[in-house]
């Protein structure tokens, strides 16, 4: 009975491969996204002298956006992968970031939901600059979106400080 225990935890265990391929397929779309960074920035450049300085400045924030989203696609990449799948060997990586030996569960959590609070600000500076171009129950709702976004990271963060305290405590 016990051999059979082992081997259903091995299988259990082991499991945790299947989302090894969902990480790849992130990565390729953060290739994608990438290339929709390179597009809009060569828009960009191509049409600065003709452009006025409110199209410039949405073009720029889209840049911004776009990065920050890459940004919490790499967070979700590395940090998943190595909280969930199998640890990264990166210890005498000249480039390893300094948060990945601090990840785990709770605080890839609170940085996904900080990184979403500011993509959401980009998307609500976005509607406050062309506040003429957009209907007001919109952007009254993209308000409340961001401020629940807010909120529920101030609690995620709260709750993980709360965690870790208890747990130095023990």
């Amino acid at each position: 009975m016990k051999k059979l225990e082992n081997l259903f935890e091995g299988i259990i265990f082991s499991s945790r491969w299947i989302q090894a391929p969902i990480y790849g397929g992130l990565i390729v779309g953060a290739v994608l996204y990438t290339y929709k960074f390179l597009v809009e920035l060569v828009h960009l450049c191509v049409t600065v002298g003709t452009i006025k300085e409110e199209v410039l400045m949405l073009g720029i924030l889209t840049l911004v956006d776009i990065s920050m989203v890459l940004n919490l696609l790499v967070m979700v990449i590395i940090g998943g992968y190595a909280t969930f799948v199998s640890r990264i060997n990166l210890e005498n990586h000249e480039d390893r970031p300094d948060w990945l030996q601090k990840i785990d569960a709770g605080t890839l959590k609170v940085k996904l939901a900080g990184a979403l609070v500011g993509i959401s600000g980009i998307h609500l500076l976005k509607s406050f600059i062309g506040i003429g171009q957009k209907d007001f129950e919109q952007v009254k709702w993209q308000i409340i979106i961001h401020v629940v976004f807010l909120f529920s990271t101030l609690m995620l963060a709260y709750t993980e400080k709360v965690l870790h305290s208890s747990k130095l405590k023990s």
